[in-house]
């Protein structure tokens, strides 16, 4: 039987560590690695290149217990799958990698009760600022933001009370400015399709405002849909060949996102359906990815990068002494694309 010794055990390198391979003292290597204090130009660089070459990564846990903080701004949202939130990291990344703050990202899949321990576990390490999708959360979720002592930026939506800053559209407005822009068109018998709203509150949000803005012209809704699962092109293509065989007499179809509206866009062209003329689509997000189809899903831009932009600029601006709340309302717009008439016939 060979005798396999076990391998040494590693400790983890310390100031000392970078002192002696750098030639300088542990006091000017903290200087150095916490961009304090007057060094020269060659010590730093020689104590940084030490650092790199020994793979040091200072404790900033342990500084950060004097300032009660650390440089990550906890993000907060339901989802990576949905197409709409990796464009808003997108837009929160291209802020903060200018300044010395990190995001940190949590998962909540829609359920209030998870985002509660997300949030609670992400602010035991007292992180400089959080960004958190929606207004709606539970009592003790709001009292954790609203005492958190740190800049809280609530984003995607403004139809509501944030509990501090807060950056996104109003979805209401979104739904009405779609009712409208169909009934525009000469459009009337009308369907819509979405995911099941009772945690999804934006989508119910744009619900009610379609709703209203069909009420306001005398339509409503011919049919309607609401599903559960993922926003995939085959539920998109399943629920439009159920939907058209029970209503056949249809002539717009209204989803709640891009990608069940993209997969029902595809059985239409396939049955060779009169699109934009006799039956129009449209859905919500404008996913730049769906932009390389032959035919251009009309839809509603939602402003993802620029939520995400303005939320960390949000964050920045409160770190750099800004003491004001705000709401950033943008206005995103409808793009008719090739599924969509105009005006009436």
């Amino acid at each position: 039987m060979n005798d396999v010794s076990a391998p040494p055990a590693r400790r983890p390198l310390t100031l000392r560590d970078v002192s002696e391979a750098s030639g300088v003292s542990e006091m000017t290597v903290s200087r150095v690695l916490r961009n304090r204090g007057d060094v020269s130009d060659a010590t730093r660089a020689k104590v940084q290149e030490a650092a790199r070459a020994l793979g040091y990564v200072p404790n900033k846990i342990a500084g950060a217990l004097a300032s009660n903080r650390v440089n990550l701004v906890a993000v907060i949202i339901p989802s990576m799958s949905n197409m709409v939130f990796p464009e808003v990291m997108g837009g929160i990344s291209s802020v903060l990698e200018e300044t010395e703050l990190q995001p940190v990202v949590g998962i909540t899949d829609y359920l209030p009760e998870k985002e509660e321990k997300v949030l609670y576990e992400m602010l035991s390490w007292r992180p400089s600022g959080v960004i958190i999708a929606g207004l709606e959360h539970t009592e003790a979720a709001r009292a954790m933001l609203r005492n958190s002592g740190i800049p809280v930026v609530e984003i995607m939506d403004t139809d509501g009370n944030p509990t501090d800053c807060a950056v996104g559209i109003s979805h209401r407005r979104a739904g009405r400015e779609m009712g409208e822009a169909i009934l525009e068109a000469g459009y009337r018998r009308i369907g819509f399709m979405g995911t099941k709203m009772a945690l999804d509150h934006r989508a119910r949000k744009r619900y009610e405002g379609f709703v209203e803005a069909l009420a306001k012209g005398g339509v409503e809704l011919a049919d309607w849909e609401f599903y559960e699962g993922g926003s995939a092109l085959a539920k998109g293509r399943e629920l439009t060949a159920a939907m058209l065989e029970r209503t056949p007499d249809l002539d717009f179809l209204y989803y709640s996102n891009d990608l069940i509206g993209a997969g029902g866009l595809l059985y239409c062209t396939e049955k060779g359906m009169d699109i934009p003329g006799s039956f129009g689509m449209a859905g919500f997000n404008g996913v730049e990815l769906l932009r390389g189809l032959p035919v251009t899903l009309a839809t509603i831009d939602s402003c993802r990068r620029e939520i995400g932009r303005t939320a960390a600029d949000m964050i920045v601006a409160r770190m750099e002494g800004a003491t004001s709340s705000e709401v950033v309302t943008l206005t995103p717009k409808l793009q008719p694309g090739d599924t969509m008439r105009l005006s009436a016939p």
